[in-house]
């Protein structure tokens, strides 16, 4: 085989072998999510604003990260990935460097929503996304679970770093730092995405696990893409209260920013796990009943957050909370591979996962006013638990459609 016949082949080894640049593209990427949760103390403290104030950077991070992925997966379409990988390392610089110089909150927080967020991040996500889906075949599943996991080694990598850097040599300069270190990286990476995916594959991609329909669970297309966006946003709201304020809510209880920071990674470091396994177990059992699976334990984690606020249990909890939740976003993709058609899954994806980020960005700043109002995090705990329930009677409303329909997947 040739070097050109192998690079066009889905599952070669190129293949295998831009997942792993995929990987590394991500975890620099995905590291404003993380960063702004680590330095919120500070921010609070040297701005002196209320805690919803602070946490609106993040807010307007994901937001930005949300409707970015919609315009950075059309330029993917139409001139490749690295196009948005270029704009992606400019934004991040030009994002990070804006918010170390910023004189308040609100410069602090469009430094977050457009450069990180909108101009920066988004491309290293839904876009990394669906290449990954366009480059295997057999492996969809597990490639599409470990290119998302990504955004997960990001959470599980940069909040140790951040915070011995915010120790050092303050959140400032470790801003700059990051926003260079972007720069300098990714384009590098970026230069070997270059190669489109094969043109076979995606004219003839169909989901391994089921069978497209013109009615997705017996719906129309528009109404079941609303239900699974609805389900994105309410699953994240419940899963940001903890990666959002973990931290912060160390700080209340007196074990200091420091500990938070170790939950908030070994909370995401078990994430990557999470998806890994939820990756091959979608392709065992489908992504709806994955989702389902997801959904109850992630409710589970929350509920336990309300009993127990010790520290050996709160590490316990943060392991037990990634390990459940993980693999939640990540069964989207692989829903709409199987139920929408073909045709429709790139823009259909960007889509849903939009709306996940947009709830990561409601969460953030709900689980704050929630804390403004009545001074503690168990009232922003039970509002997690409320939007879990939500997204899973959605879950369970999609699955007896399906049931119901006969469009189980094969």
């Amino acid at each position: 085989m040739s070097l050109s016949t192998a690079v066009q082949s889905a599952d070669s080894r190129y293949a295998w072998t831009r997942l792993a640049l995929t990987l590394a593209l991500m975890t620099i990427g995905s590291s404003g999510m993380y960063v702004v949760s680590v330095v919120l103390p500070a921010v609070q403290a040297e701005f002196g604003v209320a805690r919803a104030d602070a946490s609106l950077p993040y807010t307007m991070l994901m937001v930005g990260f949300g409707l970015g992925g919609i315009l950075m997966g059309r330029l993917a379409d139409r001139h490749g990935v690295i196009v948005p990988l270029l704009i992606g390392a400019t934004g991040l610089a030009a994002g990070f460097v804006g918010a170390g110089l910023s004189g308040n909150v609100w410069w602090f927080a469009i430094a977050h929503g457009l450069g990180i967020g909108l101009l920066g991040s988004s491309a290293t996500f839904a876009p990394l996304v669906a290449d990954t889906s366009l480059w295997f075949v057999r492996r969809r599943g597990i490639a599409v679970a470990i290119c998302a996991s990504g955004n997960y080694l990001a959470g599980a990598v940069w909040p140790p770093i951040v915070q011995h850097f915010v120790e050092t040599v303050g959140w400032r300069q470790t801003y700059i730092g990051l926003g260079l270190f972007c720069l300098v990286t990714m384009p590098l990476l970026a230069m070997w995405m270059r190669p489109r995916p094969p043109a076979a594959v995606a004219a003839t991609a169909k989901p391994h696990t089921g069978s497209p329909s013109d009615r997705p669970f017996g719906l129309s297309i528009a109404g079941a893409q609303g239900l699974l966006c609805v389900a994105g946003l309410a699953c994240c709201v419940a899963m940001s209260m903890p990666q959002v304020h973990i931290v912060a809510y160390c700080g209340d209880l007196g074990y200091g920013a420091a500990r938070g920071a170790e939950m908030l990674s070994l909370m995401l470091g078990f994430g990557i796990l999470s998806r890994l396994i939820s990756g091959a177990i979608c392709d065992r059992i489908g992504g709806l009943r994955t989702l389902l699976l997801g959904s109850v334990l992630q409710g589970v984690a929350l509920l336990l957050f309300l009993p127990f606020d010790s520290l050996v249990s709160l590490y316990l909890i943060s392991a037990l909370f990634g390990l459940f939740q993980g693999g939640i976003v990540p069964s989207y993709a692989i829903i709409v591979r199987e139920y929408f058609p073909p045709a429709e899954a790139g823009a259909r994806v960007g889509t849903v996962l939009m709306f996940t980020l947009l709830g990561m960005a409601l969460g953030g700043w709900m689980s704050g006013k929630v804390f403004d109002l009545t001074g503690s995090y168990q009232a922003a705990f039970v509002n997690g638990i409320g939007w879990n329930l939500l997204n899973l009677a959605i879950v369970l409303l999609l699955m007896w459609r399906v049931r119901s329909t006969r469009l189980q997947p094969a």
